[in-house]
């Protein structure tokens, strides 16, 4: 039976303008870095996709090494579009990004034009796509001149593969110069996709501030510090959890007594906001204003439609605000 979109999808989610341009963004946004490679069930990513599109999510990011195996995710995430939202497409916004290694020789990884371009190509092609809402350079390359890179997107948007253009990973004064040259080049730069959450809060020494200055959006990644701010982890570290398995990207020793405790407290807070720890650090995120969007990663329905709940109780007093830094810092 044909997929059919939830006629309700836009009543609830709150849509935020990017910087100073024309393009909104929903609060939550769904990546598929993790769990729509190769190695994972097709139709377990079709069931959360579809959730998350019935629930307001709109915006699907993903980047050319995604899998694993590189390339797989935005396989399976083409895969899923041709099979349930040919007739969508004009109401998603997809990203996908280049600048981590992805195949063998010098032409393939960073920032020159040539990686950037081939790239996006390769991506257009494993998603069946004529162009994606954004792309973004994923992190600075120190050996291939700012200004080749931003010609790139420039280029990539001159060609019509891409409608905007955006950065990951760059510091607070590449982001003001990379800025300067696409206003220059007539693509202004859209959006900078960085890591945030109560733990690691390295984007308020400078990066949104210039954000701002910018008028560039901001949609923020690891908003839950790689599972840590979620239940996983108030009695240690669980047997099915991340950081007991192979996992590079969160290691038994980054759970601590001392973060135990501090997770528990957060928790108590969060009940007591009638949310769980892992809903209140996504709706402190988005606090403010000052992020356009949370990106969030998802293994189940349920996870998706947690976080879309965040934004039921979005609102910190002052008080909560405080209490929340005296716990962490």
């Amino acid at each position: 039976m044909s997929y059919l979109a939830s006629h309700n999808r836009y009543d609830t989610m709150t849509y935020n303008r990017s910087g100073r341009s024309g393009l909104k963004l929903p609060a939550i946004s769904l990546g598929l870095w993790h769990n729509f490679g190769g190695i994972d069930s097709v139709e377990k990513g079709r069931e959360m996709v579809k959730r998350a599109f019935d629930l307001g999510i709109t915006h699907f990011d993903l980047a050319n090494n995604y899998g694993p195996p590189p390339g797989s995710a935005e396989q399976t995430f083409g895969s899923i579009l041709k099979a349930d939202f040919g007739a969508y497409r004009d109401e998603l916004i997809i990203s996908t990004k280049a600048g981590y290694g992805m195949w063998e020789g010098p032409y393939g990884d960073f920032g020159s034009k040539k990686y950037l371009v081939s790239s996006l190509d390769q991506s257009l092609k494993r998603m069946g796509l004529d162009y994606v809402d954004i792309f973004y350079h994923h992190r600075p390359d120190p050996n291939t001149p700012l200004e080749e890179t931003m010609a790139a997107l420039d280029l990539i948007v001159r060609q019509g593969k891409a409608l905007y253009v955006g950065l990951s990973n760059y510091k607070p004064e590449q982001t003001r110069e990379a800025s300067r040259i696409l206003k220059q080049l007539g693509t202004p730069c859209l959006i900078h996709q960085p890591s945030y959450s109560m733990i690691n809060r390295h984007v308020e020494d400078g990066l949104l501030d210039v954000l701002e200055e910018e008028g560039i959006g901001s949609i923020v990644f690891s908003p839950l510090a790689k599972g840590m701010l979620s239940d996983r982890y108030l009695n240690g570290i669980a047997p099915d959890s991340r950081a007991a398995g192979p996992s590079v990207f969160l290691r038994p020793e980054e759970i601590t007594d001392e973060l135990i405790v501090k997770l528990r407290k957060l928790n108590e807070m969060a009940a007591g906001r009638g949310q769980k720890l892992s809903q209140m650090a996504l709706a402190w995120v988005l606090r403010g204003g000052r992020v356009t969007s949370a990106l969030i990663g998802a293994s189940k329905v349920s996870q998706i439609e947690d976080a879309v709940q965040a934004l039921a109780v979005a609102h910190f007093t002052d008080e909560e605000l405080t209490l929340i830094d005296q716990i962490l810092l």
